[in-house]
């Protein structure tokens, strides 16, 4: 299989942790006899400081005209602690979605046994979560009408939803409990919202065609505690996007480690993976990003092209990192690896399963001699 993939390494850390993913990407390649090729191109601050736009128009041909693209972060603190600022780097992300018809919001949440002590949340509560969050992407209050009235003093934002916008992401939703525990839980506020009620009315309506699958429905307040107290009982979780969007940050604290978590963005013709940690401005250029969330987001890009074992290998190798203790400052404060050396490790793995290039008394030790 050949794969033209675009690289928006972005701002902060994105480019470091962009870098660590394409070595495992060519690892990959490798081992499976694939092949990948990449260009690359600017999005977010780096791309208004060299162009005034977030988004240039050569980046988005680029996204177009590629397989996949493979996403590094976007945000800058002297647009952050600007709110004058007219131009900023999310609106660059924004627009690629919309402009992709990026329409669904893939996250994946599971634990990790050597983890989860790192978590706020007692381990027989978390101990097993495994869910996903599908979140619409590319409506809802975020991109709605809004205004402002002359003397300032009332604004309003207008949440609106189509048939159409809940029925394609309903229906990806229900294949995905497919090939899990069939279990799928719609998030709305259906006993205030009308926009939630004709998400209930039309999910209802798909679940006929899925009879395998057992739906249920939370409303939103309910969910956000549930999350917390019985992480376990989700399989498929299927929202709006601004419930999605806090469901999904709040989920994120379970695995004790926010660089750990990557996602997907899909649409018809397009496919958009990336962690979600944020650009971290404070450890740019320092070598100390985490680089697994965005290593699992290349995995992530294997499974939308079906390429499952090579997705599985890159899960193994990532999973192996972590039990040896193999980690960046955020998960190994003590004996701790840079960015690079935790993808040096996650890539040679994938080369060769086999335990035979490190050594396990330098690893236990808090070291690793990569051969």
């Amino acid at each position: 299989m050949n794969l033209k993939i675009a690289l928006l390494p972005g701002d902060g850390i994105g480019p470091e942790v962009i870098n660590e993913s394409v070595k495992v990407l060519d690892a990959v390649a490798e081992k499976f006899g694939l092949n990948f090729t990449y260009k690359t191109a600017n999005v977010g601050a780096i791309a208004i400081d060299k162009t005034g736009n977030p988004l240039p128009e050569e980046t988005l041909k680029l996204c177009a005209d590629s397989d996949a693209i493979l996403f590094g972060a976007i945000g800058d603190p002297k647009y952050d602690n600007d709110p004058n600022a007219k131009v900023r780097p999310e609106q660059g992300l924004l627009k690629l979605r919309k402009s992709l018809g990026l329409f669904a919001n893939i996250r994946p949440l599971t634990t990790y046994d050597s983890l989860i002590h790192k978590s706020n949340i007692k381990e027989d509560v978390i101990k097993g979560t495994d869910f996903v969050i599908y979140r619409e992407l590319t409506s809802g209050i975020y991109f709605g009408e809004k205004s402002l009235s002359e003397d300032g003093s009332s604004a309003t934002d207008v949440c609106t939803y189509t048939v159409e916008e809940i029925d394609r992401i309903t229906h990806l939703a229900f294949k995905a409990a497919q090939g899990r525990r069939k279990k799928l839980t719609l998030v709305d506020k259906a006993n205030v919202l009308e926009t939630s009620r004709l998400w209930r009315k039309q999910v209802t309506e798909i679940a006929k065609s899925y009879p395998e699958i057992a739906l249920d429905f939370l409303f939103v307040d309910n969910a956000a505690m549930q999350i917390i107290l019985e992480p376990t009982q989700f399989d498929v979780i299927l929202t709006e996007n601004m419930f999605g969007d806090i469901l999904s940050d709040e989920a994120s604290v379970i695995s004790g480690s926010i660089g750990l978590l990557a996602s997907a963005s899909i649409g018809k013709h397009a496919a958009l993976f990336e962690p979600i940690h944020g650009s971290y401005p404070q450890a740019k250029g320092k070598n100390i990003a985490n680089p697994l969330a965005a290593i699992l987001s290349a995995a992530m890009l294997l499974d939308h092209f079906n390429l499952k074992e090579e997705a599985a290998c890159i899960r193994v190798a990532v999973e192996k990192s972590i039990e040896l203790n193999i980690s960046t400052p955020d998960l190994n404060p003590a004996n701790n690896f840079s960015t690079a050396e935790v993808g040096e490790f996650v890539k040679n793995f994938v080369l060769d399963y086999e335990d035979s290039f490190y050594n396990r008394n330098n690893v236990d030790l808090g070291r690793s001699t990569i051969i």
